[in-house]
């Protein structure tokens, strides 16, 4: 496969309206137009690339870019990508919005019975969560137990009701909205997943009676990056995919 066959490949994945919509993707560097080995991750590193490296990765797939407020950051990783000929295609808001994305693909690892809405962007609304229910209902501390040996990392948690979880709302990553929180609320959700928190989130779950619970921004989203490489290794199977690593830095401390 080379980039443009890779290319075609994302444009047959997402529809032509939601790459429109949402222009947040592309390619950051493009060494490398022999592609035989994808690694992928949640966040573009110089960790990551030099993982990818050792391994003899040609291409490299996260859900995030370096972010421009990381000053220097892009630069140095596109001059160690250069230095080992690896190729790097990123997709963010494509990928949360998609049925078979970020959100989705976390349900389905939490092992949801039935997803009711997917997670979407509405140009009035905003981001809005996807919802999943439990035939069911589970014991809210069993489900964060569970939630953090999923995730491999320890799970932030506010109880703030007596039910026991069974309609939940998730939007993976920087979820922490106070009126995201809100829509599953109206949704019916008695418990809400998401990848960060902050002092407004916390206060308004507890507010509005919806228990909270919150992993890393990046392991939140790393099972929707991992799903869009599976599909890409599908429609060609040679290709061989592997994760590239990364630490729990955001709940270690």
């Amino acid at each position: 496969m080379n980039l443009h066959e890779f290319e075609k490949t994302i444009k047959k994945l997402f529809s032509s309206k939601l790459l429109e919509e949402h222009d947040d993707y592309g390619f950051t560097n493009t060494s490398n137009d022999n592609i035989n080995k994808i690694g992928y991750a949640t966040n573009l590193s110089l960790e990551t690339i030099e993982q990818a490296s050792q391994l003899g990765i040609d291409l490299i797939v996260t859900h995030h870019d370096a972010w421009d407020f990381l000053y220097g950051l892009r630069e140095e990783c596109v001059k160690k990508m250069q230095g080992h000929n690896i190729s790097h295609f990123w997709i963010h808001s494509p990928l949360d919005f998609v049925e078979f994305g970020t959100c989705t693909s976390l349900m389905r690892v939490l092992e949801v019975d039935k997803i009711t809405k997917y997670s979407s962007y509405d140009r009035e609304d905003g981001e809005l969560p996807g919802i999943g229910e439990y035939s069911n209902p589970l014991d809210f501390d069993h489900f964060r137990e569970q939630m953090c040996i999923k995730l491999n990392e320890p799970v932030r948690a506010w109880k703030n009701n007596n039910k026991k979880v069974q309609r939940i709302g998730v939007l993976t990553g920087a979820g922490h909205s106070s009126s995201i929180i809100q829509k599953a609320v109206d949704e019916g959700c008695d418990t809400y997943i998401t990848g960060e928190a902050t002092l407004y989130s916390i206060q308004y779950a507890e507010f509005v009676g919806i228990n909270l619970l919150v992993g890393s921004h990046t392991f939140t989203e790393l099972y929707g990056v991992e799903t869009l490489v599976q599909k890409i290794v599908e429609l060609h199977p040679g290709i061989i995919a592997t994760e590239l690593k990364e630490a729990h830095f955001e709940l270690n401390h």
